[in-house]
């Protein structure tokens, strides 16, 4: 079944407003987690541009590179480690408006300058993380972060 995403100009929350509902749409009759997990992160990186956008799936006591559309990337992160091992260690988002900043940063990219990562939660544990990069410094804020959390609850955790 062919799928088109609808991009939409104007501020990051009328975006935000378009997109969502779009991604929802594409998860909520889709069983396959992968299949889902990429069309989150095609749409989000259609829609907003980020330079790297994608999933860290928790498998064997470590984050596992999931789908994800940018250049090629780390593909294990330790409990604990950069941001995305932080988050999911923490259980919470994080909002890093300079990745040299944070303190254990993994740099996967040296084009990377500002970073989001939203732990996915199911049951009470983390079962993954979504990492979203840009290019550009303090790029992700409070609204970011609202609707990345309501994106990925939307996915349906098998």
């Amino acid at each position: 079944m062919a799928e088109d995403l609808v991009i939409v100009k104007g501020d990051k929350k009328e975006q935000y407003e378009s997109v969502i509902p779009q991604v929802k749409a594409l998860v909520s009759y889709e069983k396959d987690l992968v299949a889902n997990l990429a069309n989150t992160v095609a749409a989000l990186k259609e829609q907003f541009g980020w330079f790297w956008v994608g999933f860290y799936v928790v498998k064997d006591g470590e984050l596992v590179l999931g789908p994800f559309q940018g250049p090629v990337a780390c593909t294990r992160i330790q409990k604990g480690k950069g941001v995305c091992g932080t988050s999911w260690q923490e259980a919470r988002t994080l909002v890093v408006p300079d990745v040299d900043a944070f303190s254990g940063h993994i740099a996967c990219s040296s084009l990377s300058k500002s970073e989001i990562v939203v732990p996915v939660i199911r049951n009470g544990e983390v079962v993954a993380v979504l990492d979203v990069d840009s290019e550009e410094y303090n790029q992700f804020d409070t609204t970011d972060q609202q609707y990345l959390e309501e994106a990925v609850a939307s996915i349906p955790w098998l």
